[in-house]
C-alpha cells in the first residue's frame, strides 16, 4: 500500500463504549446527540459524504438506532471497541495506530489539592517558582477565570487535572512567558514519569481578567508509546497539529501545523 491517510474527529463518538459507565460517560453518543439537536431545530444533520462512506451504519451497528440525517447504507465501514484501559487521547490515538495500551494510567485524586505533596515540592525545588495555584481538577477556562488574577500578581502558574491521566498547566504568554512555561513542563514531564501519568501539557492563555483567551501555543507532552505504532513502521510519516506530541515524536518525520491544512 503506498500511501495510508488516518484521519481522526476527536471527541466525535457514536455511542458510549462498554465501560464507559466506569469513567462517568454513560449514554455517551456525540453523533447522535448532535442530530437529535439539529431534528428539535428543525433542520436535519447533514453529512452525505461521511454518511456515504457508511458513518449512519457505523452509528447503528454500535448504538442500534440510525442518527437522524443519516442512512444504514454505505460501504467500507467498522465500528471500534477499544482495548486499551483508558478514555485518554493517547491511548485511543496508539490504539487506532496498532499498538494498544497495555497498562493502566496514573492518575490523579479529585480532592484539593489533588497533587501529591511531594511532586509539588520536587516541581518548585527544580523550577524555582515560588509556588503554584490551583491544584483541582477543572476544565482549562473556569481554572483561568478562577486564578488568572493571582497568576499575573505572583507569577505562580496555574496546575490541574481532569478525569484523564494528565497535569496541565496555565500560564501568561506575556507575563510568564511561553518559552518558560514549555520548561516549566519538561520538568513536570520528568517527575510525573513515575507515576504513570499520561501527558503534561502546557495550556498558555492570554489577556485581562474577564478576557482571558487561550491560545493555540498549547504544548502535550506524553509519555512514549508502545513499539510497533504505524507511524514506527511507515517509511514516512506527516502528522498534522498536536498528533506528534501525542506519539511523544516517535516515527513522525514531518510536522505542519493544522492551519496549513484548514481554511
Amino acid at each position: 500500500m503506498p500511501r495510508a491517510i488516518l484521519i481522526v474527529m476527536d471527541s466525535f463518538g457514536i455511542g458510549g463504549a462498554p465501560d464507559a459507565a466506569a469513567f462517568g460517560d454513560e449514554g455517551a453518543d456525540t453523533l447522535g446527540h448532535i442530530a437529535e439537536w439539529r431534528r428539535g431545530q428543525g433542520q436535519a444533520l447533514s453529512l452525505p459524504n461521511l454518511d456515504a462512506l457508511g458513518l449512519g451504519a457505523a452509528a447503528h451497528a454500535s448504538t442500534g438506532r440510525v442518527p437522524p440525517g443519516l442512512s444504514s447504507a454505505g460501504e467500507g465501514w467498522a465500528v471500534g471497541r477499544e482495548v486499551s484501559n483508558g478514555k485518554d487521547t493517547p491511548s485511543g490515538h496508539w490504539e487506532l495506530s496498532g499498538a494498544p495500551m497495555e497498562r493502566d494510567w496514573g492518575y490523579f485524586p479529585k480532592s484539593s489539592p489533588c497533587f501529591p505533596e511531594d511532586l509539588i515540592a520536587r516541581f518548585l525545588g527544580e523550577t524555582g517558582l515560588p509556588g503554584v495555584l490551583g491544584q483541582v481538577h477543572s476544565n482549562g477556562m473556569t481554572v483561568i477565570e478562577a486564578h488568572g488574577k493571582e497568576h499575573l500578581r505572583t507569577g505562580q502558574p496555574i496546575l490541574y487535572t481532569s478525569v484523564d491521566s494528565v497535569l496541565q498547566i496555565a500560564a501568561h504568554e506575556g507575563a510568564f512567558g511561553l518559552d518558560r512555561l514549555y520548561e516549566i513542563c519538561k520538568v513536570a514531564r520528568r517527575l510525573c514519569d513515575p507515576l504513570n501519568v499520561g501527558r503534561v501539557i502546557a495550556r498558555p492563555f492570554v489577556g485581562a481578567p474577564g478576557a482571558w483567551k487561550r491560545t493555540a501555543n498549547r504544548r502535550d507532552y506524553a509519555m512514549p508509546p508502545p513499539p510497533h505504532t504505524i507511524c514506527q513502521r511507515a517509511k514516512h510519516t506527516i502528522g498534522i497539529g498536536k498528533i506528534a506530541d501525542i506519539f511523544a515524536h516517535q516515527g513522525i518525520d514531518e510536522v505542519l501545523n493544522a492551519d496549513v491544512w484548514l481554511p
